[in-house]
């Protein structure tokens, strides 16, 4: 059978590109190259100038991204957050920030306590879904810092930068559309509430119990 050329393959795999989301990982090379009935080196030639046009990068024994190779992140600790399960994400949150929120209850003070009602009145004024996102994030963020420890703050940060990978954000539209802005302006703002009134307490116990039942909501949510 004859092989097909570049200029013929490349249309298809910048179609292949245009489906997915920046960071994605496009399918093994023997398994594109029989895809669009071409030579692995004809795949790879195509593959190099789209790299050098910033349409996408790759990395030996690992695979081949969507867009440009990340600058911000070492590539074996993008590699490992390309490969987060939003159930890994959910355990990882579940494992840290009750003990975060213990922590924030401990050292957290009257000034600390306003900002983290400031936090969750901007929760209940989202009017939409990247309001709501960037409120969130600001709340858990707030309560990393007030931990006190900069090893939780820099692992919450760490997890925040998960959180807008492409597992997760897929994951995560689908359950926007199911439960609507308003969960996010009453559940999790109320949940959000009582943690914050257990931290303004000095209670790291209610606070920890207060930060799994709330993350319990979200799995649920996204499990369903």
């Amino acid at each position: 059978m004859q092989r097909r050329s570049a200029s013929a393959v490349r249309p298809e795999i910048v179609a292949i590109l245009s489906d997915l989301m920046p960071g994605e990982r496009l399918p093994a090379e023997r398994d594109l190259a029989e895809r669009l009935g071409c030579s692995r080196q004809t795949l790879r030639n195509c593959l190099a100038a789209l790299e050098k046009e910033g349409e996408l990068w790759r990395h030996v024994g690992q695979g081949t991204f969507r867009g440009s190779r990340p600058r911000h992140l070492p590539v074996r600790d993008t590699l490992l957050i390309e490969g987060a399960t939003p159930p890994d994400i959910m355990n990882a949150r579940m494992l840290l920030e009750p003990m975060v929120a213990a922590e924030a209850a401990r050292h957290a003070d009257a000034a600390d306590v306003a900002l983290l009602r400031d936090k969750v009145q901007a929760g209940r004024t989202a009017p939409d879904r990247a309001a709501c996102e960037q409120a969130d994030d600001a709340f858990h963020r707030a309560l990393a810092q007030m931990s006190g420890n900069p090893i939780l703050f820099g692992f919450l940060v760490y997890l925040s930068g998960v959180r807008r990978r492409v597992a997760w954000q897929r994951e995560w539209e689908t359950t926007y559309r199911r439960v609507g802005v308003r969960a996010f302006q009453t559940i999790h703002s109320d949940q959000h509430e009582r943690i914050v009134d257990a931290i303004g307490d000095g209670s790291p116990e209610r606070a920890a119990a207060f930060m799994t039942a709330h993350l319990e909501t979200i799995r649920a949510d996204m499990s369903r």
